[in-house]
């Protein structure tokens, strides 16, 4: 039986030369991706904004003026809704009550709720998520926090394990699909929680294990082929980890649209998030860190010099100061 090969043996694509394609083609959906941020915002879910957040599901397509009217008349708060996943799903934002608590948020579910089923029989609220603003703030600040050290940690270890030329572009390359995934975002409003922030933490992880593959075989063809020009080095390595790289997408990318198609639609937002970025991740890994290593003028003089300089003070410190009683 033949075996199957996504990816032919003596694979030979020139990825550097299209570097420059590549870069005017990140910095544009890079900069696209800022605009519709700052321009469209963010769907924040009831984990960043604080409120009660109710899910209504109606027997069939309703309009979202009809349930905005049903609820103004119970003069709970300014209401925010937005149909979610599909006609027939309403998600309904209310401000917590100002006193009273849990009790007071259960109450006015209740209330919101008799009133939907009289006006629309059928309906029913399939969940409802209460945070306060205090908690919201804190969440917002934890969840940045938490993607910008991961960033940085991941590219100040890539500096020390390789060259800083790799740490520059390791960073360069996850900043990148980060703000892919906030501009996918803005632009589909989907709502954005702490389940998407999970998921750009795992996006952040799955890019590095891919760029650190590819970062090695780049070291290691470096000490192997020393006298090869830099650009001929990058696309045989690439190319050498392309197998991996392709088949390691694809069988992650099954997997996630079997969650797409059957995790139902709490999980859509999180398995979108995932997918998109396990395809800009590969992408970015390909033709951007890599390539961007002969921007940074990465050669395998360069790495050898230095490897020589660590090797005589690894073999001095070795040695150590001499010792034979000998007076000066």
């Amino acid at each position: 039986m033949k075996l199957l090969k996504l990816v032919p043996d003596n694979t030979n694509i020139g990825f550097v030369k299209l570097r420059h394609w590549a870069f005017g083609l990140t910095l544009l959906l890079t900069v696209l991706a800022v605009g519709a941020t700052f321009y469209k915002g963010l769907n924040l879910g009831v984990d960043f904004v604080g409120g009660l957040m109710i899910e209504a599901k109606f027997p069939q397509a309703v309009e979202t003026d009809k349930v905005r009217d049903t609820i103004a008349g119970l003069r709970v708060g300014e209401s925010s809704l937005q149909q979610f996943g599909d006609p027939k799903t309403v998600q309904i934002r209310l401000p917590l009550p100002e006193q009273g608590g849990a009790g007071a948020a259960n109450a006015v579910v209740e209330k919101t709720r008799k009133a939907m089923e009289a006006q629309f029989p059928g309906v029913t609220f399939s969940r409802y998520d209460t945070v306060s603003g205090k908690v919201s703030g804190e969440l917002i600040q934890n969840g940045v926090l938490a993607v910008v050290l991961a960033i940085i940690g991941i590219a100040i270890f890539s500096w020390f394990r390789y060259e800083w030329q790799f740490g520059v572009s390791t960073f360069v390359a996850i900043v990148h699909d980060v703000l892919m995934t906030l501009g996918f975002f803005a632009i589909t409003q989907l709502e954005f929680d702490l389940n998407i922030i999970a998921a750009v933490l795992t996006i952040v992880g799955y890019s590095i294990n891919d760029k650190m593959v590819i970062d090695d075989r780049i070291r290691e063809n470096m000490r192997k082929y020393r006298k090869m020009d830099m650009k001929s080095l990058i696309d045989l390595s690439v190319n050498e980890t392309l197998p991996r790289t392709v088949m390691t997408s694809v069988t992650v990318l099954l997997a996630l649209g079997a969650l797409l198609l059957l995790g139902g639609h709490v999980l859509r937002g999180f398995t979108a998030a995932m997918m998109l970025g396990i395809i800009v991740g590969t992408y970015s890994s390909v033709y951007v860190s890599s390539s961007l290593l002969i921007s940074l003028g990465l050669s395998p003089a360069t790495a050898e010099k230095k490897a020589s300089k660590v090797n005589i003070a690894a073999q001095a410190e070795r040695m150590g100061p001499r010792d034979d009683g000998a007076r000066p």
